[in-house]
């Protein structure tokens, strides 16, 4: 079996499981071959081992029971960068990328602040503000101490030296200091929610996705405590679902903060939301 015959069948394969068979198909053959997008091109006549094709239909077989292929290859793309991913984790995703967008639109190039990313995960957040902002030092903290071993190993992996890494649930990690800006994409979806049993969200941390009957338990917390450890003027961004734009919203005007403005991402939805102390 050479590269086009093994995407070739990991395509029919995957045909009536996955939305995106082809692609899903040449993530996987890319990786048990240890080959990039351009090699799968102009290597496509190479053959595969014996233990290369066990371990293609291995991840098919996973596959075609629902499990993201972000968990089956152990990786994925996050502004141009490839995180380690786990079970223990949640799946970075495009949407979230607009969190680090709106963060890095606040902090000034040169900036030395302290920044605090609250329920870090595989770390994607507070590492790209991060590799960003060099001279900004980013508290990155986690209940999960499985998350945090994670998070730890991306920063080694792309040797950011300017993150440390703290277990905690939410503020508990943060006593005694003070913050110039706090982001955070904490869970948000509503229990009972249909979409927790299609599709990846099966598979990922259900404490990394659930926030009580209107989804919103979690902000209302961040949104409540963030005062305490944001300086004046301090910055508060965090996502939240296509339809809680007005709930955060008003959450936040509750509890005094000002210049509430929110972010639509590409699809035309308000994903993110930022505010001041």
């Amino acid at each position: 079996m050479n590269v086009v015959d093994a995407l070739q069948q990991a395509s029919a394969t995957l045909k009536e499981a996955s939305p995106t068979p082809r692609l899903d198909a040449e993530v996987l053959v890319m990786h048990v071959c240890g080959i990039n997008r351009s090699e799968l091109i102009t290597r496509y006549e190479m053959a595969l081992t014996g233990e290369q094709q066990n371990q293609l239909e291995s991840l098919l077989t996973r596959r075609k029971r629902g499990e993201p292929v972000a968990y089956l290859t152990g990786t994925r793309e996050f502004r141009s960068m490839e995180f380690n991913v786990t079970s223990a984790t949640l799946i970075p995703r495009p949407e979230t990328e607009l969190l680090v967008e709106k963060a890095l639109e606040h902090i000034p190039r040169n900036a030395e602040w302290t920044i605090a990313d609250l329920g870090t995960g595989s770390g994607a957040v507070a590492l790209a503000i991060a590799k960003e902002r060099p001279r900004c030092r980013v508290v990155a903290t986690d209940s999960s101490t499985a998350a945090l071993d994670v998070a730890r190993s991306n920063a080694e992996k792309f040797a950011l030296t300017n993150v440390e890494f703290r277990a905690g649930d939410w503020f508990a990690a943060l006593a005694g200091d003070t913050f110039d800006m706090i982001a955070s994409n904490p869970p948000y979806i509503r229990i009972g929610d249909p979409h927790l049993k299609q599709g990846d969200l099966r598979f990922e941390p259900a404490t990394a996705l659930v926030s009580g009957a209107d989804g919103l338990d979690a902000i209302r917390h961040i949104t409540r405590h963030a005062g305490e450890f944001l300086k004046p003027g301090g910055w508060l961004l965090f996502e939240h679902g296509w339809d809680q734009a007005d709930a955060a919203g008003e959450i936040l005007r509750r509890q005094g903060y000002r210049d509430i403005v929110s972010h639509v991402d590409l699809a035309g939805h308000a994903r993110v939301t930022a505010c001041r102390r």
